[in-house]
């Protein structure tokens, strides 16, 4: 046991004097929790709109009131007819058009928007909000409830993406980049000659990136909770023990990769092959699955964030008990221990 500690101790102090590994783990959690809070952002806000309609009666006043006063729209003008709204918006004068019939007040209905839509998805977002700012104002023609993000803030939606992304790239990435840098050097070999047992050398190397997991994982959630205001709905409790299954998966993705690279270049660039592109494109963290291709649906029902994602989401935005996890639960727990094995069997076949 004594040994055993003695190489946690040896491999924590080579991550720590190394002041570069400690600005990438703690420094890039931090950075892209402010650019994703802030930069990058799918909030609608500001809205360059024109209003079109020929006459201004009492239920058109109190839709462009609406639209006016939200903080998603801006009116620049109103113009009279459709096609003007559209000149201004193809020449980079306005983003989007709302159009009202003459007789909304007697009919009830007779709203168009001319959108923009170079843009697809903020097309899409642009009309969503001002179907909701507009509709119920105009005598109940919609009723639209949202739930869980009433103000459609994407932080809501980026936290539990990037908490995924991060702990997976920490985990698997540092892992094997750290186990590979032993067999470079030769060093390897002298510490499975050892008395020590060969599993317990790779415990070892893996425990103090277990413990900065966990660290990475604390100061997401605070930063999420206190700097960018996003609720963490449901138990922290239940949200460390679905985080401790997907990082004893990304550590045993780790073991897996250094067992096949043979260089840290090599293991750096099956990581990022691996892990960070799936995880971008394929996890659900920016393009709903549901919306791809079948093909790609099925190649990511194998990427494990995927459903950490999905969990995260439920536990942290939705706040539901632990039941309604219990399919994310068992699908990362059935991936941990495959993978975990397999990367067992192939260091043991290495050593023989």
């Amino acid at each position: 046991m004594n040994n055993f500690i003695s190489f946690v101790r040896k491999e924590a102090w080579h991550i720590l004097r190394d002041k570069r590994t400690m600005l990438i783990l703690f420094g890039m959690p931090v950075v892209l929790m402010l650019l994703f809070g802030f930069a990058i952002t799918t909030d609608v806000e500001n809205v360059r709109t024109i209003v079109v309609t020929s006459q201004m009666d009492t239920q058109t006043q109190s839709a462009v009131e609406r639209l006016s006063q939200s903080e998603y729209f801006t009116i620049t003008q109103t113009v009279a007819t459709p096609r003007d709204a559209e000149l201004l918006i193809r020449n980079q004068k306005a983003d989007m058009a709302v159009v009202f019939a003459p007789d909304l007040a007697s009919k009830h209905s007779g709203i168009q928007f001319v959108v923009d839509g170079a843009d697809p998805n903020m097309a899409q977002q642009w009309t969503n909000y001002a179907s909701n700012v507009i509709v119920n104002s105009s005598g109940g023609i919609v009723n639209a409830k949202l739930l869980y993000n009433p103000q459609m803030r994407s932080a809501y939606n980026f936290v539990p993406a990037i908490l995924g992304m991060l702990l997976m790239l920490v985990c698997a990435m540092m892992t094997s980049i750290s186990i590979v840098r032993e067999k470079e050097r030769g060093t390897m070999e002298v510490l499975l000659v050892s008395p020590v047992r060969p599993l317990m050398i790779i415990m070892a190397k893996v425990v103090p990136y277990l413990v900065l997991a966990f660290a990475i994982l604390t100061t997401i959630l605070l930063m999420a909770r206190y700097v960018l205001d996003v609720p963490l709905a449901g138990s922290v409790v239940w949200i460390y023990i679905v985080s401790t299954i997907y990082i004893i998966l990304a550590l045993s993705l780790g073991l897996l990769i250094s067992n096949i690279a043979t260089t840290q270049l090599m293991a750096l660039l099956l990581s990022a092959m691996v892990l960070l592109v799936p995880i971008v494109m394929l996890s659900g963290m920016i393009f709903p699955v549901e919306s791809m291709p079948e093909i790609l649906q099925w190649i990511a029902a194998v990427v494990p964030p995927r459903y950490y994602i999905q969990a995260m989401r439920k536990l942290m935005i939705m706040g539901v008990d632990i039941s309604n996890v219990v399919r994310e639960i068992v699908i990362l727990s059935a991936m941990a221990l495959f993978i975990l094995i397999v990367a067992l069997a192939k260091f043991k076949k290495r050593l023989c």
